[in-house]
């Protein structure tokens, strides 16, 4: 029988333009001014014309080191109608991480920001690939094209005709938890699917508001809420990235209805003097995601009314996965809850067979939103993604009623007598403790038992922090065999980019027993 193939890459703020124009896309917090989804097209077929002029054409790769900001948006939108590939530069990666990546993308068109000037200049030898450098705001050096020079050109723009679902869109990097971070290629089609499992799973419609500080470099700034709220008509508030004073303003005073955050973020909410008296009836959805978030975070929101939950993704995967309808949240605590519309997912054993309720394995994902793979590293690729499952690392189980919850990393393991220690289980324990501010867990060598767990910990501030009161405290609420056979105080926990704990630091550094 003959088939026909039918496909097609939308633009998605031409789309979007033409069916609401004057509705608010952005807000951009830095100058108080709002964008229409008309003016976002214009300003991004500007910045498309302007790359095309600069020599980028289908597949190359334009990198962005620059702060959250509009620039940044129309750079990423630009790309997507040029065929063109985002490569996200996080930040956050010292100077030799970051050269290693930009060679091995080998972007044409560099965009920059002013905080990076001294790194960029530091780059600059070393990257023969690029063609222009270009600056947001203050240049480097007198050679550097403006990104101002994109305003001279024409706001209307010829689309890439040949653009197929799965051409690559954005390059996103991992947390880099297990050596230099990795690329995953996000195509049109992942990131389209990403955003229609999120509106139809979430319920997002063009009435809601997010606020958008996470980083742009992150899959999480970018597909969360920021790309499904294109598809509705919906509204993120821009904002250079996470202050705790400006995310209580806009929370009271914006209209937001929508809220994604790391668990560092929550925690310095909490914290904050403003926490007591901060109104979040408008919130619809307050979700964390990046790291395993402490279950007293859950309990203070909560206590506020809000129906705060934990997401689960992963930059290979969308990164939405889950949906923990509004019902569950206090009845399935810690839960991810569902796959979304589009997705399946299973748990299994290492021989590759699906684990029984309860049962703890590893989190494999299968759908149109996850990853064809790493941006040159086929080997990596091909232990990640194996006859269409991708194979996440992460240990999950699936309850009798189908709900399930993330209980930690494979690596991160402890194998203690036999016995199997799942750190974010004993982490969400201690960081109940009323003297702890944060804590985590990492495994020892130890004669007897092989492995055993220590507890590196960060009292919280003020408060009389006791060994045995705590061990004590563990013992109450957890097996033996569960129990930290040493603690080590601390005053902060070192992180990744994402925000998660650098558990790999916090191994070279206390792990020898």
């Amino acid at each position: 029988m003959y088939k026909q193939t039918s496909y097609y890459v939308t633009d998605w703020l031409d789309k979007r333009a033409n069916i609401t124009p004057n509705r608010i896309a952005l807000h951009d917090h830095l100058t108080n001014r709002d964008i229409t989804y008309a003016a976002w097209n214009a300003t991004a077929n500007q910045t498309a014309n302007f790359l095309r002029e600069l020599g980028v054409a289908k597949g190359d790769r334009v990198a962005v080191y620059a702060t959250n900001g509009l620039a940044y948006l129309d750079t990423w939108m630009a790309c997507g109608k040029l065929g063109a590939i985002l490569q996200n530069v996080n930040w956050r990666l010292t100077a030799h991480e970051l050269q290693q990546l930009l060679i091995d993308a080998a972007p044409v068109v560099l965009v920059y920001s002013e905080e990076f000037i001294d790194a960029v200049n530091d780059l600059r030898p070393h990257l023969r690939s690029i063609q222009h450098f270009v600056a947001i705001t203050t240049a480097a050096a007198e050679s550097d094209r403006a990104f101002s020079e994109r305003d001279s050109f024409p706001t209307q723009c010829e689309a890439e005709p040949s653009l197929h679902p799965d051409d690559p869109w954005v390059i996103c990097y991992t947390g880099g938890t297990t050596g230099l971070p990795k690329g995953a290629l996000l195509t049109h089609a992942n990131m389209t699917w990403n955003a229609v499992n999120t509106v139809s799973s979430w319920a997002l419609d063009q009435d809601d508001v997010a606020i958008l500080n996470a980083p742009l470099f992150h899959t999480g700034g970018l597909n969360v809420f920021t790309l499904p709220l294109i598809s509705t008509g919906g509204k993120s508030i821009v904002c250079k990235g996470f202050d705790v004073e400006e995310t209580f303003d806009l929370i009271e005073a914006a209209d937001v209805t929508v809220f994604f955050g790391v668990p560092t973020m929550f925690v310095v909410m909490q914290q904050s003097a403003r926490w007591q008296s901060a109104d979040f009836s408008r919130l619809k959805i307050v979700i964390s995601g990046g790291a395993p978030c402490p279950m007293p975070v859950f309990e203070r929101f909560w206590d506020k009314g809000v129906n705060f939950k934990t997401g689960y993704g992963l930059t290979e995967a969308g990164p939405n996965t889950f949906v923990l309808p509004e019902k569950d949240v206090r009845r399935k605590p810690g839960a991810v809850g569902f796959p979304l519309m589009h997705i399946a997912v299973k748990v299994v054993r290492d021989d590759g067979t699906t684990c029984a309720a309860d049962e703890v394995g590893q989190l494999l994902i299968r759908g149109p939103h996850v990853t064809p793979g790493y941006w040159n590293k086929p080997q990596e690729t091909a232990r990640a993604i194996q006859d269409g499952w991708l194979y996440t690392g992460d240990l999950a189980h699936r309850d009798a009623e189908g709900y399930y919850t993330i209980v930690g990393r494979v690596k991160d393991m402890i194998i203690s007598g036999g016995e199997n220690i799942y750190p974010a289980e004993v982490e969400s324990v201690m960081h109940g403790h009323p003297a702890v501010a944060e804590a985590a867990l990492i495994g020892v060598p130890h004669e007897k038992w092989g492995e055993v767990g220590k507890a590196i910990v960060v009292p919280q501030q003020g408060a009389a922090f006791r060994e045995e009161e705590f061990l004590g405290y563990l013992r109450e609420r957890l097996a033996k065999y569960k129990i930290p056979k040493s603690v080590v105080v601390v005053d902060a926990l070192p992180r990744t980019g994402p925000g998660k704990i650098d558990k790999k630091l916090l191994q070279s550094q206390y792990g020898d027993s």
